[in-house]
């Protein structure tokens, strides 16, 4: 994301305490017991003039305007089913309309305290509204009203999921999907737990079911799709170190707008032996480079893809493609996979690379030494070493969540892991001053205060100049005014309306920071693509002040800042 006007130059002082979410410890996922909720086929053959039922086989379709209609006529019924407020809540939460959704789940909870499905469904309205705690608890009581309930154990494989308790979170999706295989929202997740012939008969049935009201769901499945037939029609090329490194530290270069300003640090890359810079980004995910950039490089189109990112023209047009070299720094990759964007400029740069490419690495951004720096990712007791690191150029095709064993019994219930399955964070004695932070694929989100708000969820963006606020979150603490003077660019154009918030302190990790005239702009279309709500984005103009240390592998990150590195001392 590029801002074309320039902000003061922003300071940090003050250390506050650190903020976290405590999440209850996960029971075992034995049992078998059968879900409550009928299947989508018996559903739909009992919905005849019965709202509820017609109503619940909508929802399983995907038709979710339809509905919420239906269920408003079964609350209209005497006395109203209690059930019916559960269904509207996720209906509306499908629409992204999260104030109605909340409303309708906290008159079902307050209609029926002891009901399960109530309080997963207010589970999943705190989820959506960035309340990570709270939704874990609101599952955590819907798992001991009713052991049965599907959804309360796919809430929490989500939430285990977003603090990178993999294991955790793999166990209970499959007991989820156990317990209701028909529920759309558990199978697409379920999907990844499977080997890739099996996701493409998969992906493909869902497909050819009736389509509901979510044609951008059904995009990102048709590319998801197409991805793994070329994958299966190709021989396999893995993304591998061409000679193991351990550790190594690269420099990083000054990206301007103009001789007197920084726009960002980048990274010099040498795709198939021609260089090119790329702007170092923690809000993008893989590498993304321009058409001019592949071409010399000579990377060749294998699939279409489209790449999605701020702005309001809706997503680019691209490819991806393998590069037989990547090289950067002391380190080479060989048969990697590479978006290239249609257009001759990614955000004005020859492209984009994202932090979690070193995701097995412990990543080091040092931007007052301006160096990029990998070292090892702490050992966890009795495991072995994870062997020869990868290079995450694939974006989140195979976050480390969706890791699963090959055989077909690990596909029927949870089972415990082999060296291949997703594991669960490790906090290392050296890393318990490290800051958790929610994981959701390669976006990082930090638990941040506002003023005296209620905690929020900002994205860590060295992307992004400047700091931003959503509307909403600034309007509960401060004045919003519209600014026509600044523009904001992203990978899908430019950004319409812009304000700015009047004076705000926003304080995460051990920093307090003041901000004067914060940008302000939608951020809805960022909490959708997450799923949680994004609050706002901690951006370049600060963060470039400091030592990030980001350990993706255990959703971990620290910050250091120096002022003698800086000259201010």
């Amino acid at each position: 994301m590029r801002f074309t006007r320039l902000l003061p130059m922003i300071f940090i002082c003050c250390v506050v305490g650190q903020t976290q979410t405590s999440i209850a410890p996960a029971p075992g996922s034995k049992g078998t017991s059968t879900s409550q909720s009928l299947p989508l086929e018996q559903t739909a053959a009992a919905a005849t003039n019965d709202p509820l039922r017609e109503a619940d086989a909508l929802l399983r379709q995907g038709k979710y305007k339809a509905a919420v209609e239906r269920y408003e006529a079964a609350l209209k019924e005497t006395p109203p089913p209690i059930a019916a407020y559960a269904g509207l809540s996720r209906s509306y939460l499908k629409q992204q309309n999260v104030a109605q959704a909340h409303e309708a789940a906290q008159k079902g909870v307050e209609a029926s305290p002891d009901s399960s499905f109530m309080h997963s469904a207010l589970g999943d309205v705190y989820f959506r509204e960035g309340k990570i705690g709270e939704a874990e608890n609101e599952y955590a009581k819907a798992q001991q009203l009713n052991i049965s309930n599907a959804r309360a154990w796919f809430g929490r494989s989500r939430v285990y999921s977003a603090i990178s308790m993999y294991r955790h979170s793999r166990d209970y999706l499959l007991k989820a999907h156990e317990l209701d295989p028909a529920d759309r929202d558990i199978q697409l997740r379920w999907f990844r737990t499977l080997r890739p012939s099996e996701q493409i008969a998969e992906l493909q049935r869902y497909l050819d079911a009736p389509a509901g009201d979510d044609p951008e769901l059904r995009e990102n499945i048709q590319r998801r799709l197409d991805f793994l037939k070329l994958r299966q029609d190709h021989p396999p090329r893995a993304c591998k170190l061409a000679k193991l490194v351990e550790k190594t530290e690269t420099a990083l270069e000054q990206l301007l707008i103009d001789p007197r300003h920084i726009r960002g640090w980048g990274l010099k890359v040498s795709l198939n032996g021609n260089t090119s810079r790329l702007l170092i980004d923690t809000g993008a995910s893989g590498i993304v480079i321009n058409q001019r950039a592949a071409e010399r490089a000579g990377i060749t189109r294998v699939a279409v893809t489209t790449l999605a990112g701020l702005g309001d023209r809706g997503p680019a047009t691209g490819y991806t493609g393998y590069a037989d070299s990547i090289k950067i720094g002391d380190l080479e990759f060989q048969n990697c996979l590479v978006e290239v964007s249609d257009k001759r400029s990614v955000v004005d740069e020859d492209g984009l690379i994202g932090t979690d490419v070193f995701s097995a690495f412990l990543v080091t951004l040092d931007f007052p030494d301006r160096k990029l720096k990998l070292g090892p990712l702490p050992q966890p007791p009795d495991e072995k070493s994870e062997g020869t690191p990868e290079l995450k150029t694939q974006g989140d095709a195979e976050s480390a969540s969706e890791k699963t064993e090959t055989s077909k019994e690990s596909q029927t219930g949870p089972k415990p892991p082999k060296d291949s399955s997703p594991r669960d964070s490790y906090v290392a004695p050296e890393m318990k001053s490290y800051t958790r932070i929610f994981r959701f694929g390669h976006d990082l989100l930090i638990p941040t205060k506002i003023g005296e708000a209620p905690t929020k969820l900002f994205l860590i963006d060295t992307g992004a100049f400047s700091n931003v606020m959503s509307p909403d979150a600034a309007r509960g603490v401060t004045k919003v005014h519209s600014d026509s003077n600044t523009f904001v660019k992203g990978l899908s154009g430019n950004v319409k309306d812009v304000s700015r918030a009047d004076k705000v302190t926003i304080l995460f990790s051990r920093y307090r920071q003041e901000n004067q005239n914060i940008v302000s702009f939608d951020l809805s279309g960022i909490s959708r693509s997450v799923g949680t709500e994004v609050s706002g984005i901690l951006g370049f103009d600060m963060l470039r002040l400091m030592e990030i240390k980001i350990d993706y592998r255990d959703g971990l990150v620290d910050f250091a800042y120096d002022k003698k590195k800086l000259g201010l001392q």
